[in-house]
C-alpha cells in the first residue's frame, strides 16, 4: 500500500491522538502517552511512513518489557471500534510479536544498558525496529508533518487523551484508522519473521544508530546472500573432477580416542580390571591363591576400550580482496546491487554453505576457519567500509575473522603459515588476475571486471541473466573447495 499523505494538520492530529487509545499491550494512560509519541516522532522525523500510533506504542512497550507491568487485565473497549477487529489485531499482530524469537532478541538488545545507555539512542534504535518491520511486512502508514507530534509532546498528556476520547465518543474512529488496522492484520497473517538476522546484528552492534549508507549496505548484502542460498543446492555438491588436493599436517591434538569400554577381554592393564576379579584373592593362604593362578594363565577379565582413532580435518578458507575492487563500487543496470555488494554476498554464501556441508553437525565434521583479508593500498584502506560491514555481519562468528593486510605478499605469507596445520583454500578477488602462489595452498582467483565475474584461467559462464552467472560462479567455487 502506498503511504497516505495527511496535509491537514487537524486530520493528522486526530490520527495521532486516536491512535493513542488503540494501544493494547498496555492500558492507555497519561504515562504511556509520551513514550508512544516520542517513538512515533522518531519514525516521522526520519521521513518514513508512520504506522498507526497504537501499533508503534504496542511494539515499543513489548520490546522494552513495559507491557508486563502496565498491561491491563481486560482490554479497554473503544467507542465505535469493532470488537472483532481488536481481537484479530491482538491475535495476528501482537501475537506475532510475542511469539517471534527474532523480535525477542531485538527486545533484549534494546533493554541492554551496556548497548544503549542513553534513552535517546534507545528511541532511535526502536524507530529502526519499526521501520524494518514495516519494510519487511509492507505495513501501511501515513506521511504527516512531524510538527503535529512535536506539538502534542508539549501539551498536557491527560488533556490530549481526554480530547481524543471525546472525539471518539462523538464521531467514532476515523475510517482511515480502521482501514490501516485491517491492512495491518492482513500483513501480520502473511509475515513469517518480523526481523532478519542482519537487523538483530545492527541492534546488537549499534549499527542501527549509524549512517543510512551502512544500514542500506547491510540490508542489500543480506538480501543478495539470501538470493544466492535460495538457488544453491541444499546438499553438498560433488567435487570437481580436476580439483587440486593439498597435503595437510595432522597434529597430535587432531587425534583422540573415541568411545568408552566396548567389551571384556582377558588382557589389559590393572586399571581396567573388573572389580569382580578381586574375589579370587585369598589372604589366609601362603601359596599362590586363585587370583595369582588366573593372572598367570591370562584368565582374569579386563574392560577393553575402543582404541580407534578419530581424524578431524583442519580446513582454512581465506577470502582476500584486492584494493582495486574499489572500482567495483558500481551499480550495473543488469544487477540488483553494486558489484562489491554482490561479491560480499557471494563469499558469505560460500561460507554459509561450507559451514553447513563440512562444519559441526555435518557428516564431515571438519574443524573450519574462515578469514577475510582486505589488502591495503599503502596506508589507504579503499575497502574500509566494506570490511566494517563484514565485521558487523560476522561479529558473533568465532570461526571467522576480518583482517587488514598491508600488501599481497602478506596474503601469501599468511596462506603459507595456515598451510602448516590446515588444508587451505583461498579465493583472491580482484579486477584482474594476479597470479598469486603459496606453498601447500590452493588459490582460486575471481576476476570482477564487469557486471559478471569469472574464474581466472576459465571462460566466463553463460547464464540467463547477470545474477545467474554470479550464482554459477559461486557454485563452481564450492565444487573446487568441497
Amino acid at each position: 500500500m502506498e503511504p497516505v499523505e495527511l496535509r491537514d494538520l487537524e486530520v493528522a492530529r486526530r490520527f495521532v491522538t486516536e491512535g493513542l487509545w488503540l494501544q493494547r499491550a498496555v492500558k492507555p494512560t497519561a504515562e504511556t502517552v509520551r513514550p508512544a509519541l516520542e517513538w512515533a516522532m522518531e519514525v516521522a522525523a526520519g521521513g518514513h511512513p508512520l504506522p498507526p500510533v497504537g501499533f508503534v506504542g504496542d511494539l515499543g512497550h513489548i520490546a522494552l518489557g513495559a507491557d508486563a507491568e502496565h498491561r491491563g487485565k481486560e482490554s479497554l473497549p473503544i467507542p465505535g471500534w469493532p470488537a472483532a477487529l481488536a481481537r484479530m489485531y491482538e491475535d495476528h499482530v501482537l501475537g506475532k510479536l510475542y511469539a517471534d524469537p527474532m523480535f525477542e532478541r531485538a527486545g533484549d538488545a534494546l533493554q541492554n544498558q551496556k548497548i544503549y545507555r542513553d534513552p535517546k539512542e534507545r528511541t532511535k534504535a526502536l524507530a529502526y525496529v519499526v521501520n524494518q518491520i514495516q519494510a519487511r511486512a509492507k505495513l501501511p502508514g501515513v506521511l504527516l508533518p512531524p510538527a503535529v507530534i512535536r506539538g502534542l509532546l508539549g501539551a498536557n498528556r491527560e488533556e490530549v487523551l481526554a480530547a481524543a476520547w471525546e472525539r471518539l465518543m462523538r464521531h467514532g474512529p476515523s475510517p482511515l484508522l480502521i482501514k490501516l488496522y485491517e491492512q495491518l492484520i492482513a500483513a501480520g497473517r502473511r509475515m513469517t519473521e518480523t526481523l532478519s538476522a542482519v537487523n538483530i546484528t545492527a541492534l546488537e552492534t549499534r549499527a542501527a544508530l549509524g549512517e543510512k549508507a551502512q544500514e542500506v549496505g547491510l540490508e542489500q548484502i543480506d538480501q543478495a546472500m539470501a538470493m544466492f542460498l535460495e538457488r544453491l543446492p541444499g546438499r553438498a555438491v560433488p567435487p570437481a573432477s580436476n580439483r587440486k588436493e593439498v597435503p595437510t599436517r595432522i597434529l597430535d591434538e587432531d587425534r583422540y580416542p573415541v568411545g568408552g569400554y566396548t567389551s571384556i577381554a582377558n588382557k589389559g592393564s590393572i586399571e581396567s580390571l573388573l572389580h569382580s576379579q578381586l574375589a579370587y584373592i585369598e589372604d589366609d593362604r601362603e601359596e599362590p591363591d586363585l587370583f595369582d593362578v588366573k593372572y598367570a594363565r591370562d584368565e582374569l577379565f579386563y574392560y577393553s576400550r575402543d582404541e580407534n582413532q578419530f581424524l578431524r580435518r583442519r580446513r582454512a578458507f581465506v577470502f582476500a580482496l584486492a584494493p582495486d575492487l574499489a572500482a567495483a563500487q558500481y551499480k550495473d543496470a543488469e544487477l540488483p546491487y553494486q558489484r562489491i555488494v554482490m561479491l560480499l554476498a557471494a563469499i558469505l554464501a560460500i561460507r554459509e554453505k561450507m559451514t553447513k556441508w563440512l562444519g559441526k553437525h555435518s557428516a564431515a565434521d571438519d574443524s573450519l576457519q574462515f578469514e577475510f583479508l582486505f589488502v591495503q593500498d599503502g596506508e589507504k584502506k579503499p575497502l574500509a567500509e566494506e570490511a566494517k560491514w563484514l565485521e558487523l555481519l560476522l561479529h558473533e562468528r568465532r570461526d571467522a575473522a576480518v583482517i587488514h593486510v598491508p600488501d599481497l605478499r602478506a596474503v601469501t605469507d599468511r596462506l603459507s603459515r595456515l598451510s602448516q596445520h590446515s588444508q587451505v583454500h583461498a579465493l583472491m578477488a580482484a579486477t584482474e588476475p594476479l597470479g598469486l602462489y603459496a606453498d601447500h595452498a590452493v588459490i582460486t582467483e575471481l576476476v570482477v571486471d564487469g557486471s559478471t565475474p569469472r574464474i581466472a584461467g576459465a571462460d566466463r559462464f553463460a547464464g540467463e541473466d547477470a545474477f545467474d552467472v554470479w550464482q554459477k560462479t559461486v557454485l563452481r567455487v564450492l565444487e573446487l573447495w568441497i
